[in-house]
């Protein structure tokens, strides 16, 4: 509302002035040609004849400055006015603050009842970044690289160079722009290092003599020596074959350890195994042997008059009493139960011998097996 109100003071302020009398006045030097950089401040000058009334500063057309001999009506913040009085002139500046690309445009001094107008041109200018994608390189000592360096975001583009403070045999660079994006531009240095330093990306905006740097530290390292598939550094052919025979050998040698290997498990897996089928073996045939004497016993042939003297006992015991029996006393309790009977010895001769026993009428007949 406020800046209304002052453009509408501003209007008043010019149609009183082209309708006050009075001579007709002069512009004797108008304002230059600025260009600025973005925030920056830039003033105007207009030199006039004593004797006027208004002075109006515009800005694409658009008044921003009213200057009366009683005041100055601004309908901007960022513009103010100075004023200086010389001998047989006075001067009129207008002073833009923070200049922004947006106030790039005409600028006009003009006086009341003047058909002569000053005019200037404001160009601002703005200064973007810089890129480079590695702070630290590391490259080969005698080996061609590139470095790039990048600057987006300046009006206009800038003009790109770079200082050299490394050891190198060859070195150049060239600037393109991004591909798809106008408003980036692209830096290429070539070199052949041949020690440590430093790089610097220079961008210049040649209208300002401004600009912006941006270093990075280069580190050389030596080359490998006798590098395989390097041109000019390559093995003879004599040493490859030589290589080759040797891998070749080396592993015809790992093979046959692999198989003599496997070949000592198997054998010894085989000699654990016999080991453990003897000692079944001998434990069997032992077993064996234990058991013959049993068998021998057990293969003569039966008996058939031979009883025990238990079963006599149980057939004696069994018969009732008869009369020619004799009647033996009892055995008292602390005698033993079980008495032995009395076995003959048998004679020297092999034949058989048959005893009858006394207590019993039945006739009992033993052989004997040499």
């Amino acid at each position: 509302m406020e800046g209304r109100w002052r453009g509408v003071l501003a209007v008043l302020v010019i149609l009183a002035g082209l309708t006050a009398s009075g001579s007709s006045y002069q512009i004797i030097e108008g304002p230059q040609n600025v260009t600025a950089l973005k925030g920056s401040e830039v003033r105007f000058n207009c030199t006039v004849t004593h004797g006027w009334k208004l002075i109006m500063w515009t800005l694409k057309n658009v008044v921003m400055l009213s200057i009366t001999s009683q005041e100055t009506i601004i309908t901007n913040d960022r513009f103010t006015s100075a004023s200086y009085n010389g001998s047989d002139s006075f001067i009129s500046e207008m002073i833009i603050h923070d200049v922004q690309p947006s106030d790039s445009g005409l600028v006009q001094c003009s006086l009341q009842n003047s058909d002569v107008v000053g005019t200037a041109f404001l160009s601002v200018e703005v200064m973007g970044t810089l890129n480079i994608p590695n702070s630290s390189l590391v490259v080969t000592e005698g080996e061609p690289c590139n470095v790039t360096c990048s600057a987006l975001g300046w009006t206009p583009l800038p003009d790109i160079s770079w200082e050299l403070e490394v050891p190198v045999s060859q070195s150049s660079y060239y600037s393109v722009l991004e591909p798809g994006d106008f408003t980036r531009t692209l830096s290429v240095l070539a070199l052949i290092p041949l020690g440590n330093g430093t790089l610097t990306c220079v961008a210049e905006l040649k209208n300002l003599q401004a600009s912006k740097s941006l270093t990075v530290n280069l580190t050389v390292v030596q080359p490998l020596p006798d590098s395989i598939g390097e041109e000019g550094s390559s093995l003879p052919t004599w040493a490859i074959v030589l290589l080759a025979v040797g891998f070749s050998l080396l592993l015809i040698l790992i093979i046959v350890l692999i198989v003599v290997f496997c070949c000592c498990g198997i054998s010894r897996r085989e000699k654990e195994e016999s080991s453990y089928q003897n000692e079944i073996r001998k434990t069997a045939s032992m077993k064996t042997i234990k058991a013959e004497p049993e068998t021998r016993l057990k293969s003569g042939k039966e008996n058939y008059g031979y009883s025990s003297e238990e079963a006599r006992r149980a057939q004696i015991a069994s018969l009732p009493p008869k009369s020619g029996e004799v009647s033996l006393p009892k055995q008292h309790n602390y005698s033993s139960p079980y008495q032995e009977p009395k076995t003959r010895q048998p004679s020297p001769a092999s034949h058989p011998r048959v005893s009858f026993d006394v207590a019993s009428p039945r006739k009992v007949r033993n052989a004997t097996l040499v």
